[in-house]
């Protein structure tokens, strides 16, 4: 209920506590103005008087059942009670009407309260109708009526006031089923938003979690993609350094011995040169001043020229600023690519190409190597490298995909499939 609201029913619960009172006591101020023409006799005088008296001490003792009731946490509802009361002091508004016709006043209250005092929907109408009729003799002039036009016109007055309570009170009904409605509706607003607000919050946890196991995921990825590079670079070199140095010990002449010890240190040239690459590669520094497709198209002209290997990049679609998780996942599916392509594909051209294609982001990879065949690469081990399953996991991580066509001869085509999240400032 708003302010306004309890501020209407206050003052609702005022005029039912005074509105009687007020209205009995205009009416009697009225009458005794006019005590001289419309009661001349004494005896009407005296009578007006008690009636009074008997209409203010039925008000004040209804009152304060009313007040006791509610003190007491039973408020009163429509009763044989309030009935009673409602009858008894129409009863005494209509006497009051008949000695003097500005006491109609006094009969006025029946049409505020008849809802709150009588039950059922057509004794209330009753009380109406009683109602109407003491109000309608006072406009009439009071009693006794002295011609069939006075019966007439009392009878037009009676329909009158009868129809328009009737009218107004069905329109507050309509209306108060309207703010009903309209507070039930509100109602359920609230809870609906309490609701969204509830899941919003969780979306939120939810979202943090995921990002704190993506996290978690890519230091498993990292830890991965190292013991792959150590296996298949700096381990590789060191057992071959080790098998030169083995050779020269065994070597029979000089020549011999100083050939294998180039070859010994070509090997470690060559390690440390992967070591560093692997050292530079834990975290996407390509990324830190340039964005995706800058970092690609470095990334790939350096590939290029280490290699010697024509390569080329390629931007499709207008170009976005992406999560920077996403941006990290493409790169590091690139340059693991370029690695192995470097490593087995024996390619004479390389193309990478970017795609930013509406709601996602593709990267190609292509090469025209030696190709293989992916059902026969083995599981991550001893025997076998690291990289496809590190690429598709990278991709999955982000709810991509990972797709991989080659056949041996033919080159490999590997295509990163990731949803397009803009970055967050």
């Amino acid at each position: 209920m708003t302010d306004t609201d309890r501020d209407l029913e206050q003052r609702w619960e005022q005029f039912r506590r005074w509105g009687p009172y007020g209205l009995l006591g205009i009416g009697s101020v009225m009458a005794l103005a006019t005590a001289g023409e419309l009661m001349p006799r004494p005896g009407q005088r005296w009578a007006a008087l008690a009636l009074v008296v008997a209409t203010v001490v039925l008000q004040e003792g209804f009152d304060l059942a009313r007040r006791r009731a509610e003190r007491a946490g039973r408020p009163l509802t429509p009763s044989p009670l309030g009935t009673a009361y409602f009858l008894l002091r129409w009863a005494m508004s209509l006497a009051l009407v008949a000695l003097n016709p500005f006491f109609g006043f006094a009969a006025a209250p029946g049409f505020f309260d008849v809802a709150e005092l009588i039950r059922g929907r057509r004794a209330q109408w009753s009380g109406v109708f009683l109602t109407a009729v003491a109000v309608s003799v006072a406009q009439a002039g009071g009693l006794p009526l002295r011609s069939p036009m006075h019966w007439l016109a009392l009878t037009g007055l009676i329909t009158a006031n009868t129809t328009l309570y009737l009218a107004i009170g069905y329109l507050s009904d309509k209306e108060e089923e309207r703010a009903e409605e309209r507070a039930a509706t509100i109602a359920e607003l609230e809870r609906t938003n309490t609701a969204l607000q509830g899941a919003l919050d969780e979306n939120a946890a939810l979202h943090t979690q995921l990002l704190l196991q993506a996290r978690e995921a890519g230091v498993a990825d990292e830890r991965r993609r190292l013991a792959a590079e150590i296996h298949d670079t700096i381990a590789q070199g060191l057992t071959g350094i080790i098998a030169q140095l083995q050779v020269v010990m065994n070597a029979p002449d000089e020549t011999l011995a100083r050939t294998h010890l180039e070859r010994a240190a070509g090997l470690a040239r060559h390690s440390l040169g992967e070591a560093r690459r692997s050292v530079h590669n834990l975290s996407p520094l390509a990324l830190a001043g340039d964005t995706l497709p800058e970092a690609l198209k470095k990334t790939v002209a350096e590939w290029a020229e280490h290699t010697g290997v024509r390569a080329g990049f390629t931007l499709t679609g207008t170009a976005e600023h992406l999560h920077d998780e996403v941006s990290a996942t493409l790169l590091r599916i690139a340059q693991e690519a370029l690695s192995n392509a470097a490593r087995h594909a024996a390619a004479s051209r390389v193309g990478v190409t970017l795609s930013y294609m509406g709601d996602e982001v593709v990267l190609d990879i292509r090469d025209d190597g030696r190709g293989f065949v992916p059902a026969a690469v083995p599981a991550p081990g001893r025997a076998g490298g690291f990289g496809l399953d590190g690429m598709r996991a990278r991709a999955e991580r982000i709810a991509g995909t990972l797709a991989v066509e080659s056949e041996p001869g033919g080159g490999t085509a590997l295509s990163a499939r990731v949803p397009l999240v803009r970055h967050e400032p």
